[in-house]
């Protein structure tokens, strides 16, 4: 499910995005999926957000596929389906609970498909700030500037260990394999949602959805680099080059999104509110009314007829009557409160990101492999064209200007790749 061109058009000069999908070198199929659904209008983006959705599945024969495409395209239909009657944070919440439910069902009901799974993160953005849903271990991260924030808890053994208390868990020399999810939808019935935000927008903010295909190749400092120095799509396709280049084991979806104008100020300071509905108040009785209405009158007549003391009883009655029907519907309102602070305890990591001498090093010593490859296999790449991108990279970074040398680099890198995929590749990949 993806955003189609007429709405992408209209949301030019507020957002733009790129997504990519690739199957890696080593998998037969992908079982990633994505979806992007575009607000309609400004007061659909107001009131509903922008939706990406990044699914990473889990299950033999084609039940992964299966299960990320069923996430994939049920959270946003539940999602606009539920949030006239919830806040937004809760809609999102629930529609992820309702994709675990019928992934699950699915799962039970066909022993091909018996305990599938899927990872599910999202990315809602509002005026008011981005939050995200998330389950699993794909990832959302937000590049303010130089600072490169991953916004998302991985539901990972490893993660999980470090957070009680075990630090150790993630080290290199570690047992502990790194791609053991503690959490995604499918297997069980229920499924606890992590939901953090909002996290307010500012222009130029970028905001990456990715599978673990990507993370488990590239590292955020690289990654964060790549985002500063790139433009969108050019972005999105180098970092699936880097982690095929690097092996390419599993599956990479990549989703970036960029803030082009940040949000008008009534809208982003509009608070979200935290709505309590519990019962909708009850309808006072005709009968309590037309009562109250008798008694008002009789009180009257008395009075006329010089009977006060009855009157004022009477009409007193009315009155304390009369109060009690306007404090029970009053009590019976739905609470509104507005949500203080942030949901989550994100950021969960940080990193400072600037292109680097030492980046592009990297991509020089991946280019040249490539090259000694491409001749040693005999692919069909223009080498001459190759030639000139490295050695225009080559004079970039020679005189510091790092970020062209990694665009140059990037050229180069995928002119070698379109070769590699025509031709073949070896068993060797670069590092």
């Amino acid at each position: 499910m993806s955003a189609s061109l007429v709405e992408y058009d209209q949301w030019k000069g507020c957002i733009e995005y790129a997504a990519l999908t690739d199957i890696g070198m080593q998998r037969t199929t992908n079982q990633d999926a994505h979806s992007i659904v575009l607000a309609s209008d400004e007061a659909a983006w107001a009131r509903r957000g922008h939706l990406f959705v990044v699914a990473d599945g889990m299950g033999a024969h084609a039940a992964g596929e299966l299960a990320s495409r069923m996430a994939a395209d049920g959270i946003p239909t539940h999602y606009l389906k539920m949030r006239d009657g919830m806040e937004p944070w809760e809609a999102l919440r629930a529609s992820i609970q309702q994709a675990n439910a019928e992934v699950h069902a699915r799962g039970q009901a066909n022993l091909d498909f018996y305990n599938m799974g899927t990872t599910a993160s999202v990315l809602l953005l509002m005026p008011t700030g981005a939050l995200i849903g998330h389950v699993g271990d794909s990832r959302v991260y937000r590049l303010r500037g130089n600072q490169f924030e991953q916004l998302t808890f991985d539901h990972s053994l490893v993660w999980e260990l470090q957070a009680a208390g075990h630090p150790t868990a993630g080290a290199p020399d570690s047992a502990i394999p790194k791609n053991i999810i503690t959490r995604s939808l499918g297997p069980n019935p229920t499924v606890q949602v992590d939901v953090e935000g909002p996290y307010g927008l500012q222009e130029g903010d970028v905001f990456l959805l990715c599978s673990d295909g990507l993370t488990g190749q590239v590292a955020d400092e690289e990654i964060g680099t790549i985002l500063c120095s790139l433009p969108l799509a050019t972005a999105a396709q180098v970092l699936c080059d880097l982690a095929n280049l690097r092996g390419g084991p599993d599956n990479i979806t990549v989703i970036l999104v960029r803030v082009l104008r940040s949000p008008p100020a009534e809208l982003a300071s509009t608070p979200l509110a935290r709505t309590t509905t519990g019962e909708r108040p009850r309808s006072i009785p005709a009968w309590f009314w037309i009562s109250l209405a008798s008694d008002a009158l009789l009180a009257v007549a008395l009075a006329v007829l010089g009977m006060t003391v009855v009157a004022a009883v009477l009409g007193s009655a009315a009155l304390l009557a009369l109060l009690g029907a306007a404090v029970y519907w009053l009590v019976s309102l739905p609470e509104t409160r507005h949500l203080q602070g942030r949901l989550g305890k994100g950021p969960y990591r940080r990193v400072r990101c600037q292109a680097s001498r030492s980046l592009v090093e990297k991509f020089d010593t991946i280019v040249r492999q490539l090259e000694e490859a491409a001749v040693e296999n005999g692919w069909p790449v223009d080498l001459k064209a190759f030639e000139k991108l490295v050695g225009e990279a080559a004079e970039a970074a020679q005189g510091g200007n790092y970020d062209h040398a990694l665009h140059c680099y990037a050229r180069a890198t995928r002119h070698m790749i379109e070769g590699l995929q025509m031709g073949g590749h070896d068993e060797d990949s670069p590092p």
